[in-house]
């Protein structure tokens, strides 16, 4: 199983890496949406602070919007979905190695947009391992999802529109989790961030689950 999700992760990070989508649009992207939110509320620095960690996974959610899209059509180019099904490899293991591979792309751009915050927003760390965990079980939990859906809708013929619409509304405990954790994390507020983390620990092994149980049928569907 292990051996399968290797390659599977492995099949996806080297597409993307030769195609230096990530690295050239996506984090350029998010980096120009951090400074714009920033702009847009300089004149009030209360604000701003207030508002860092909300505006921070506000834009993951784009990130990891199109990251989903991109390893959605990897799958259903010239008919790799099938290639996938007839290789053998378990559709649980296909689904965690595809997982992982989103994660991956997520987190690299995460750590260009922590960056971006320190500098543009002047906001400081109080609790690096906090946050650092957040990032890392926030992202698990939003590439495990948006796996799942997908597969859910790759079959469907206006899947760019489709996916965001589903994917905003089952992340938003994600999103809210992953807010408070990171306002303790960067000092904003006096919340319990650890707390928080679990709860968002709990969100992210149920959407895995759930994906690991549904991606098969989902995948000899579509």
């Amino acid at each position: 199983m292990f051996a399968d999700i290797w390659l599977v992760t492995n099949k996806d990070l080297r597409i993307e890496w030769r195609s230096r989508v990530t690295l050239s649009q996506v984090a350029p992207f998010a980096l120009t949406v951090l400074v714009l939110f920033g702009f847009a509320l300089d004149a009030n620095p209360e604000v701003l602070t207030a508002a860092t960690s909300g505006l921070f996974w506000l834009t993951v959610l784009f990130v990891a919007v199109v990251a989903v899209q991109r390893s959605t059509a990897i799958e259903t180019a010239d008919g790799a979905r099938r290639a996938l099904l007839l290789a053998g490899i378990e559709p649980s293991s296909v689904f965690v190695g595809k997982a992982l591979a989103i994660a991956v792309q997520i987190l690299g751009v995460e750590v260009l947009m922590v960056g971006g915050v320190l500098l543009f927003y002047d906001a400081t760390v109080e609790s690096l391992p906090l946050l650092l965990a957040t990032c890392a079980v926030a992202t698990l939990a939003i590439a495990a999802s948006g796996t799942l859906l997908g597969a859910l809708v790759a079959g469907v013929r206006a899947r760019e529109t489709v996916l965001p619409i589903l994917l905003l509304p089952l992340l938003a405990p994600v999103l809210i989790a992953a807010s408070r954790a990171f306002d303790d994390a960067l000092g904003v507020l006096a919340v319990d961030g650890w707390a928080w983390l679990g709860l968002l620990a709990g969100f992210g092994i149920v959407n895995a689950l759930l994906g690991m149980l549904a991606y098969g049928p989902l995948l000899e569907e579509t």
